[in-house]
């Protein structure tokens, strides 16, 4: 039997068993009971929150040979819709089916009988990706459809639909799923499917899912694949490059009472790891806004990501006034993340600003970055806010801290170029290198976790070639991106931007990547790179090719390289 994955195993079969949109499904219940059933209807929400599983649910209710309202899941009706082959119930993907002709050809069958059922239900998804001239050719049979059809639209996007076709439709809103309800959802699936698992991990998984029921599966899914069956926080945090809340909680500490030299320390552990920095901004964020809040009402049940001994102990720390600073700094860090290539240096910036903070006025970090002369590889130009100036005897320790961090390395001005460079024999293009995605599963086939963790703890030596006149772009581009895997001659890169993607695939750069390797790695490696997106879809190829059984062997596996 083909393999199913958790979301389609675990679709609710009944209104009873959705998580969460209760106010949806009593009012559908008590129309069915009613039989005021609408001609039109609009599902709106954010994805993965349940509204195509409601409408095959609905459409279930109105055919179940039980009765109105009734959904047996055992009747010919029922099972079919289950099964997706119910003649009656049809589905349409708006979003590659949005076309005049496409909405014809469905108005064309509108007048026709039902075949199996009382009802015959069209469920159009993702409705808002509909043409205008296909909007308009639905719109009369919408208003007015023959009794026995009912259309069911689905959307995320409401706010793109014609006024005209909204006005003919009842609406319902779906919410994001609660945390309790994914929760426990989640907890009756792991039971089901006899899987040990700590509450932590299943809290970092809904914390994830954002009020997605599909998501929470979907990452749910992805982390029982790469842990053998189990369920721990640990495998969750090294799947997302996400920190746990205990390093949080000490970054926190440290920039509370100014460690500069432990808070630039935890930075570059972050970078080398390839830490989600985004997401661990947003995490600080929701940290500091708990200390506020427990701060002024020690209540324990406002609290979203601290307990509250956790909160007691950082609110001895940090007050009220510094903690609304701290989410000043953050919030304008997020806004700043939006306009800039690169995210690292703006949240080094930001660390030295907060732990540059005195209790109740900000210390001048200006004039520390000026007589600094380099804090990392990141240029720090603009000026932080005007603020009362401490005196420059105060600021002396952190200039030296800042300074032990980043001595200033002297480089071989006589580096040789490599003789000649390595590349897979297989890998496509003319001008860049292409590699495709059953090549790149191989690549992770052979990859070996210990050299990728060597290329990890030495990452940041790379920064010793970033001013040096031949190889100091080579060396800057490397330092954008991450190890994903390595092998013995070959390291994939993710990198945020696409851009960053394509200079790196250059054939031409791959002299200067490979030197800069060699001179600090002393292995001779070819450089690939992908986006983040693209490796999330590769992990997610590989998992899945390892659960069905169909991932190759190693030892069956043999990509020749060219210039070995």
């Amino acid at each position: 039997m083909a393999y199913k994955a958790l979301y389609r195993t675990y679709r609710p079969q009944t209104f009873e068993e959705v998580a969460g949109q209760e106010h949806i499904v009593r009012t559908l219940k008590n129309a069915l009971a009613t039989g005021k059933i609408a001609h039109a209807y609009l599902f709106a929400g954010p994805r993965g929150t349940g509204k195509t599983t409601m409408a095959k649910l609905f459409a279930k209710a109105l055919n179940c040979e039980e009765g109105l309202g009734h959904q047996c899941n055992k009747c010919k009706n029922c099972v079919a819709i289950t099964e997706g082959s119910h003649p009656d119930v049809l589905e349409l993907d708006a979003a590659s089916n949005n076309g005049v002709d496409e909405i014809r050809e469905l108005i064309d069958k509108v007048k026709y009988g039902t075949i199996l059922g009382k009802y015959k239900v069209y469920i159009i998804d993702e409705v808002h990706m509909l043409s205008t001239g296909a909007f308009n050719a639905l719109l009369k049979t919408l208003e007015e459809p023959p009794e026995h059809v009912i259309f069911i639209l689905a959307t995320t996007e409401p706010h793109k639909i014609l006024p005209t076709i909204l006005s003919r439709c009842q609406r319902y809103d779906f919410n994001k799923v609660s945390e309790d309800d994914i929760k426990g959802r989640l907890k009756d699936i792991l039971v089901k499917e006899n899987v040990e698992y700590n509450e932590d991990a299943i809290n970092l998984i809904v914390n994830l899912a954002d009020g997605g029921m599909r998501d929470a599966l979907s990452i749910l899914e992805k982390v029982l694949a790469y842990s053998q069956n189990t369920l721990n926080v640990k495998d969750v945090l090294e799947i997302f490059a996400l920190e746990s809340k205990e390093e949080k909680i000490k970054l926190i500490n440290s920039i509370a009472k100014h460690d500069m030299s432990d808070v630039l320390s935890r930075l570059n552990n972050y970078v080398n790891k390839g830490t989600d920095i985004k997401r661990l901004t947003e995490d600080l964020l929701i940290i500091y806004k708990d200390l506020v809040i427990y701060n002024s009402s020690y209540n324990e049940q406002y609290l979203e990501a601290l307990k509250e001994d956790e909160a007691k102990e950082l609110g001895k720390l940090i007050s009220n006034d510094d903690a609304l600073k701290m989410i000043d700094i953050l919030m304008n860090t997020v806004k700043d993340y939006k306009n800039v290539t690169s995210i690292n240096p703006i949240f080094e910036i930001t660390l030295i600003k907060m732990t540059s903070l005195e209790e109740g006025h900000k210390k001048v970090i200006e004039k520390v970055v000026e007589e600094t002369p380099k804090v990392s590889n990141y240029d720090i130009r603009k000026p932080l806010n005007e603020v009362k100036e401490t005196p420059k005897e105060e600021a002396k320790p952190v200039v030296e801290e800042v300074k032990k961090e980043e001595p200033v390395v002297q480089f071989d001005s006589d580096i040789k170029l490599v003789d000649s460079v390595i590349y897979p024999k297989d890998a496509e293009g003319d001008e860049s290198f292409e590699i495709d995605d059953n090549m790149m599963v191989n690549v992770m086939v052979l990859s070996k976790k210990e050299i990728k963790a060597q290329l990890i703890d030495e990452w940041k030596n790379i920064k010793r070639l970033s001013t040096h006149p031949l190889l100091g772009k080579a060396a800057t581009l490397l330092l954008d991106g991450r190890p994903l895997v390595a092998s013995n001659n070959m390291v994939v890169l993710t990198y945020e931007l696409p851009k960053l993607v394509e200079k790196i695939n250059l054939k031409d750069a791959q002299v200067e990547l490979q030197t800069v390797i060699d001179q600090i790695f002393k292995k001779k490696m070819f450089v690939y790179g992908v986006s983040r997106k693209r490796s999330i879809d590769l992990q997610s190829l590989y998992m899945n090719l390892l659960q069905i059984g169909k991932l190759p062997k190693a030892k069956d596996v043999n990509i020749e390289f060219i210039g070995e």
